[in-house]
C-alpha cells in the first residue's frame, strides 16, 4: 500500500472515531436531558422546535418509567378491555399498579389497571363502587374504558346508578382510538356488491361496537337489518350472538348452526333453517384467529375508514368525579404526556406493548404481539388471501381538542359519533335502549378547558390531521345510499324538511373520517336537459357547502367532491309522479 493509501485510511479511522465519540456523547446527554425533564410530567409544555416553522415536530424522548410499585397517591381502579388504544395510558402508569417514575405517579395517582372484557360486569362494578363511595368517601375511584359508539348503549346503567344517588360522568379525555383493529370480515365478493350480505349472517357481540360497525356499514349501503338473533330473514342482514368478541370470531371458525324461525316481510312463515355466520365483526385478536384459524373473510370496512368511530372514552361516577377534580387534571396530564412519548419514540411504544402483555395476561401473547397489531399489519390467512389485521393510535392533548371541538373552528366530534350510534341503536333495539342519556349530562369539559388555557400560546405537540388529495378520485367504494334531501322545486335551495337529513349526513360523514365523500347530484327527465344538468350539480354543490360551513376541520379542502348527472342515471321510471320523486336524488358515495 503506497503512503498516500495509508494517510487516508488513518484519516477515515480518525474522523469515524470522532463522529461515533460524538454520538456517544451527544446520546448520553439526550439521556441525561430526559431523565431530568421526566421529573416535570406534571406540564405538557415542549420545548421550542427547532424546525422553522414554529410548530414542534418532535417530542423529547423522557426516561421510560420505573418497575418498582410507587404505592403512593389517590388510589384508582382502571378497568379496560383487551385494546390496543390503551397504549399511552399503559406507559403513563409504568405497569398494572402504578410504577416509579411514571406519569401517573408523578402526578398523585396510584392506579390499578384490571382487564375486564364484560362490558356488563363494568356497569355492575361501576353501580357497586358508587355505593361504596357513598358510605365510605375513602373507597379507590372506578374508571372504565369502552369503545365510545358504545356508550349510548353502555349508559343504560345510569337508572341504577342514579337509585345509587349519583350517575355517569365522562373522563374529558380520550387516550386513543381503534385505527383498523375493528372491523366487519366477511366474504370478499361484498366489497363489489354489498347486496351480496342480504341473506347472510354476521357474528357479533350484539349492541357493542363492532356491531356498530356493520350496521353502520348496512345503513351506508341502504341494505335491510334483521335486528332479531334469533329468526331469519332472507331479505336482511342478519346478526348471530356471541358472549365477546373472541367468541364472535369463535363461530365463524367453528361453522356450528344455530336453527331460525323464517321470517319473510315481518311475518313467521312457520319455516326452520339454519344459519351459519358468514361474516363477523370483532377486534384484535379475534380477527387473528379468523385469519389463522379457518381464513376465508377479509376486511370489508373498519375503524380505519369509520376513524371517528371508536376513540377510548373513559367513564366513572359523577359522586367520585365532583369530588376529584385535582386527580381528574392529573389524569388528563399524565395521559397527555405520555400520548407524546407513545406517539414519538419507538422505544415508549414498545415498553407500553409491554406492559399491555402484563396487564391482559395471555400467556400467548407478549409484548411484541400486542406492538405488532398496534401498528397494523397485511398477511396472509390459511388460504393465501392478504388482510388487514389490527391497527390503533394514540392520543396526545392537542387530539383530544380536535375530539371535543375545542381548537379554533372545530367540531365536537364526539358528539357526533355519540349521537349516530345512540339513533341507531334504539331503532333498532327500541327494547333494550328505548332512549340513551344525553351526551351534555355526562360530558364536563371544564377540565380540558383549564388546562388548555394554561398552555394557550405554547409550544405543545401537534394534532394528527387528515389530508386529502385535491381533485383525487374514489378508487375503492365502501358505500353508496341516496339521501332524501329535499330542495325546493327547481331550486338549489333546502326546504325546512331538509334540516333533518342533513344534520343526519353531517354526523354519519363525521364518523368515517377518514374516507373521501362523493356528492352525485340527479334530477328526473322534466325540462330542458342543459337545465336539469345544471340543477343537479347546484343541488350538489349546495349540500357539500353545507357541510363545510357546518364543519371546515370535519370536511377540509379535497374531502369532498361533487359531479352532476341531470337525468341521466334515473333508478326508477319517470313515467310517474312517484318515480320521478325518486330519481330526484342526492347520492353520496364513500371511498378510499
Amino acid at each position: 500500500m503506497t503512503t498516500r493509501g495509508k494517510v487516508l485510511i488513518a484519516i477515515i479511522i480518525l474522523v469515524g472515531l470522532y463522529f461515533g465519540i460524538n454520538k456517544l456523547t451527544s446520546s448520553n446527554l439526550l439521556f441525561k436531558k430526559a431523565a431530568t425533564e421526566s421529573v416535570l410530567l406534571n406540564s405538557i409544555e415542549l420545548p421550542a422546535a427547532s424546525s422553522g416553522n414554529g410548530v414542534n415536530t418532535v417530542v423529547p424522548l423522557a426516561a421510560l418509567p420505573g418497575s418498582t410499585p410507587a404505592e403512593k397517591g389517590t388510589p384508582i381502579v382502571w378497568e379496560v378491555m383487551a385494546w390496543n388504544s390503551q397504549m399511552a395510558g399503559m406507559l403513563a402508569n409504568g405497569g398494572p399498579r402504578t410504577t416509579t417514575g411514571s406519569a401517573m405517579a408523578a402526578n398523585g395517582i396510584d392506579m390499578q389497571i384490571v382487564r375486564q372484557d364484560d362490558v356488563s360486569k363494568m356497569q355492575a362494578d361501576l353501580v357497586k363502587n358508587a355505593a361504596d363511595l357513598s358510605s365510605n368517601p375513602a373507597t379507590p375511584g372506578l374508571i372504565v374504558s369502552i369503545m365510545g359508539d358504545g356508550l349510548p348503549g353502555f349508559s343504560a346503567v345510569q337508572e341504577e346508578l342514579k337509585k345509587a344517588g349519583t350517575q355517569l360522568q365522562i373522563i374529558p379525555y380520550s387516550v386513543g382510538k381503534s385505527f383498523g383493529e375493528d372491523k366487519l370480515m366477511g366474504p370478499k365478493e361484498w366489497l363489489d356488491n354489498p347486496k351480496l350480505a342480504l341473506g347472510k349472517t354476521i357474528a357479533c357481540y350484539l349492541r357493542d361496537g363492532d356491531q356498530n360497525i356493520a350496521l353502520k356499514w348496512c345503513a351506508d349501503n341502504g341494505l335491510k337489518v334483521n335486528p332479531d338473533e334469533t329468526s331469519y330473514d332472507p331479505q336482511a342482514v342478519n346478526f348471530m350472538s356471541a358472549s365477546d368478541f373472541l367468541v364472535a370470531a369463535e363461530k365463524y371458525i367453528l361453522g356450528k348452526p344455530e336453527s331460525r324461525d323464517k321470517i319473510v316481510d315481518g311475518k313467521n312463515t312457520g319455516v326452520k333453517i339454519d344459519v351459519v355466520a358468514d361474516a363477523v365483526a370483532t377486534w384484535t385478536p379475534g380477527d387473528v384467529n379468523i385469519a389463522k384459524e379457518k381464513g376465508g373473510l377479509v376486511k370489508i370496512v373498519s375503524t380505519k375508514e369509520y376513524s371517528n368511530q371508536m376513540p377510548n372514552i373513559m367513564v366513572t361516577t359523577k359522586r367520585w368525579y365532583d369530588a376529584h377534580q385535582k386527580e381528574v387534571e392529573g389524569l388528563i396530564l399524565a395521559h397527555a404526556v405520555a400520548g407524546d412519548q407513545v406517539k414519538s419514540h419507538p422505544e415508549a411504544l414498545s415498553h407500553a406493548a409491554d406492559i399491555s402483555a402484563a396487564v391482559y395476561g395471555d400467556k400467548d401473547k407478549n409484548g411484541g404481539y400486542w406492538l405488532k397489531y398496534y401498528k397494523g399489519v397485511s398477511e396472509a390467512d390459511r388460504n393465501g388471501e392478504v388482510v388487514e389485521l389490527g391497527g390503533s393510535k394514540v392520543f396526545n392533548f392537542s387530539d383530544n381538542l380536535n375530539l371535543f371541538g375545542l381548537n379554533e373552528g372545530g367540531t365536537n366530534i364526539y358528539a357526533s359519533v355519540y349521537k349516530a350510534f345512540g339513533d341507531v341503536q334504539s331503532k333498532l333495539y327500541p327494547k333494550e335502549l328505548p332512549s340513551y342519556v344525553p351526551l351534555d349530562q355526562m360530558l364536563d369539559l371544564t377540565p380540558l378547558k383549564n388546562i388548555q388555557a394554561r398552555y394557550k400560546g405554547k409550544n405543545v405537540a401537534p394534532a394528527e390531521t387528515q389530508k386529502f388529495a385535491a381533485g383525487e378520485e374514489i378508487r375503492q367504494n365502501v358505500s353508496k345510499r341516496a339521501w332524501n334531501i329535499e330542495f325546493n322545486s327547481a331550486q338549489s335551495t333546502f326546504t325546512p324538511a331538509a334540516e333533518k337529513e342533513l344534520n343526519q349526513l353531517f354526523d354519519d360523514l363525521v364518523v368515517a373520517g377518514s374516507l373521501k365523500v362523493a356528492v352525485h347530484g340527479h334530477t328526473d327527465n322534466s325540462g330542458d336537459p342543459q337545465v336539469n344538468q345544471q340543477l343537479s350539480e347546484d343541488r350538489a354543490m349546495a349540500v357539500r357547502q353545507w357541510l363545510e360551513r357546518k364543519s371546515s376541520s370535519a370536511f377540509p379542502d379535497g374531502r369532498i367532491q361533487v359531479y352532476a348527472h341531470g337525468a341521466t342515471e334515473p333508478i326508477a321510471s319517470n313515467s310517474t309522479p312517484a318515480g320521478k320523486a325518486k330519481n330526484r336524488r342526492v347520492e353520496i358515495v364513500l371511498g378510499n
